[in-house]
């Protein structure tokens, strides 16, 4: 057989994946980040409108449908105060594909691309796939990352640095002031800021603001995608904006690699973005309730957890062997160090799911907690 590319062979399949493959399909999964939510009714009309049309049956332009890029800039201007044009918007295959863009595109080998440890496990593979060297950062005991961390880490090989709030795994949220300090550095030190905010409308406490309000210099680039905010996994759409010269190069890494998203998904997300926002607070509430049930129980069984400030996961210390053994008990949770070595020790919890799932799982933690102490 042939040899394979040393890219490839530095990466494995994600350790997220791994668990949730691997999973009985009677077990309680509290291992994927996916709401258990159906997608809004305006949502999945819009794509059965456009079908029923034909209006979704060929390619659309590369960058997307331009009445999808105005409803990304709309959303902007209503949730972030921002002025971003359309023809600065590239629709993408998910969240995932938008990451892929903006490190594809700004990253050239050996370079530097710092990220949060723990951290979304695409940071650290997709920076190996663009062959740059990933540099994992170590968080506050709230699990928020610091800026003057950043700072410190950057060298003269930093191309850029990641910034996820609300974060997986952890689901911190970081403060406006720190929003600012991000936007600072990347203008003082002309690296780039990869902001990922597909969680940002999951909020309990605290709010979220994007580094690109800050931003002066044009080197702020936003990740983001309808998959959290409307229970969209499923529909792959997402989308990466910046400024121009930016956007232009993310999307010479996007026309060869997907064409363009998928133009179903494309009016789906339009919809869900210009149509009713209720949902969006509905599955807030519910997960906000989900998480203060789930913090109660663990914090009863005596393990350290962070309050989740965000997102839809918790990231309790555990005992060693403590998620082999909730796995025994037939719930499926995800080891820490699938998100970076200072991960070790601690549990990935995902709260989207059924209170009643999660207050089953509980009983089955709570043995798992006896059975390793």
């Amino acid at each position: 057989m042939s040899d394979f590319s040393r890219r490839v062979e530095s990466i494995d399949i994600s350790g997220i994946r791994k668990v949730f493959e691997a999973a009985d399909e009677d077990a309680i999964n509290l291992g994927l980040g996916q709401p258990d939510f159906p997608t809004p009714e305006h949502a999945r009309r819009g794509a059965i409108d456009a079908i029923e049309a034909g209006k979704a049956d060929g390619y659309t332009s590369n960058k997307g449908t331009r009445s999808l890029r105005e409803a990304v800039a709309a959303k902007h201007a209503r949730d972030n105060g921002l002025d971003v044009d359309p023809e600065d918007v590239i629709a993408t295959s998910g969240g995932s594909e938008a990451l892929h863009l903006a490190i594809e595109a700004h990253v050239d080998a050996g370079e530097e691309v710092l990220f949060p440890d723990p951290g979304f496990v695409s940071y650290d593979a997709l920076t190996k796939l663009a062959d740059g060297e990933p540099v994992g950062l170590p968080l506050r005991d709230d699990l928020t990352l610091d800026p003057a961390t950043v700072e410190e880490h950057i060298t003269e090989d930093t191309a850029a640095f990641v910034v996820n709030s609300p974060a997986n795994p952890t689901g911190a949220v970081a403060s406006p002031e720190d929003m600012r300090e991000f936007a600072r550095i990347a203008a003082e030190y002309d690296v780039l800021c990869i902001s990922d905010e597909v969680y940002e409308h999951i909020v309990f406490e605290g709010e979220h603001r994007s580094p690109l309000e800050f931003d002066d210099a044009g080197n702020v680039v936003v990740v983001n995608a309808c998959s959290k905010t409307y229970s969209m996994t499923g529909w792959r759409l997402g989308w990466v904006t910046g400024a121009t010269e930016r956007v232009e190069r993310m999307l010479r890494v996007h026309q060869y690699a997907q064409a363009c998203a998928s133009a179903p998904a494309q009016y789906a997300a339009e919809a869900a973005l210009t149509g009713p926002q209720d949902p969006v607070d509905e599955m807030v509430a519910a997960f906000e309730e989900r998480r203060d049930v789930l913090l109660d129980g663990l914090e009863d069984m005596g393990l350290d957890v962070p309050t989740p400030r965000g997102a839809f996961y918790a990231m309790p210390k555990v005992p060693e062997g403590w998620v082999e053994e909730v796995l025994e008990r037939g719930v499926v949770v995800v080891p820490g160090d699938a998100f970076g070595e200072r991960g070790a020790g601690s549990a990935r919890i995902s709260y989207a799911t059924s209170m009643e799932n999660i207050e089953a799982a509980l009983d089955a933690m709570r043995d798992a907690t006896a059975a390793t102490r």
